[in-house]
């Protein structure tokens, strides 16, 4: 598989995913889809939490790309974690999309108290085959080391929010150690972070623009890069990320723009 990093499940999934949070459910969320498939992007991340399932399934099966050429991510809602209700609402999951597997089941954030019995859950479904990989999104290393001494299945991803100014690098460096695949999501900072000089500077250098600059901060750190957009020229843009390259003495400079700035959960503080 093409521009794809290796799981510890000893799965493939491919590097740049294409993100549906906040698309409308509907028209919305189903054209952009289509749009991405069209462009080239073989990874869509969804979730119960975003309610276009149904959308995803219906731009995969209408692109007419094989339902086994396309990574299929979801997520298990705050409100569905635990045991049985983790099990029932995945299966909703399936329903909705019209999948027989998703490629990827995600633990959406590390609920207190229930997120043990949703793991165990996923876990039995990836023994059955209708969750092909699991892992998990916003744990911290205290979570995740809870995760390890839980339960012997690891999880294969997690994704948490990270761009040169949420870098996050204790977080990258534990989960690289485990051999667990990190997932950038909100990689853009949600255009807030667009017009920083030190990101403009670089894209004026490499004649990008900056969003192609943070995306592929992101691909250069072995990330896997979520961007979302509903507007067919930015989903183009945002797949031109591989035919160039950013100099180790630009990384560094990116790398320097930590601040710990978030556009979404903080898990930090969670017990």
């Amino acid at each position: 598989m093409a521009n794809s990093l290796s799981m510890n499940d000893q799965r493939a999934i491919p590097q740049l995913g294409f993100g549906v949070y906040q698309a409308s459910p509907g028209e919305e969320s189903k054209g952009a889809v289509l749009e991405a498939l069209r462009q080239g992007y073989r990874h869509i991340d969804t979730a119960q939490f975003y309610r276009n399932e149904k959308d995803v399934g219906a731009a995969v099966r209408e692109s007419g790309i094989a339902r086994a050429d396309v990574f299929v991510t979801t997520k298990i809602a705050n409100p569905n974690q635990g045991y049985e209700s983790t099990k029932k609402s995945f299966e909703r999951s399936l329903q909705q999309a019209g999948f027989d597997y998703y490629d990827l089941v995600l633990v959406h954030f590390p609920v207190t108290a229930r997120r043990k019995d949703t793991w165990r859950a996923l876990s039995e479904l990836r023994a059955e085959g209708k969750a092909k990989s699991i892992g998990v999104s916003n744990y911290t290393i205290r979570h995740l080391l809870e995760l390890f001494d839980q339960s012997e299945v690891l999880p294969a991803v997690n994704q948490v929010e990270l761009s040169p100014f949420c870098h996050q690098k204790e977080l990258l460096a534990f989960c690289e150690k485990h051999r667990v695949v990190v997932e950038a999501y909100s990689p853009l900072t949600q255009a807030r972070k667009l017009a920083d000089p030190t990101i403009a500077g670089v894209a004026k250098k490499l004649g990008k623009t900056p969003a192609q600059i943070l995306l592929r901060w992101a691909v250069q750190h072995r990330l896997v890069v979520l961007p979302k957009s509903v507007t067919p020229a930015r989903i183009k843009e945002n797949a031109a990320i591989f035919d160039f390259h950013i100099a180790d003495d630009d990384m560094a400079r990116l790398d320097q723009l930590d601040e710990n700035f978030r556009t979404c959960w903080d898990p930090t503080d969670v017990p």
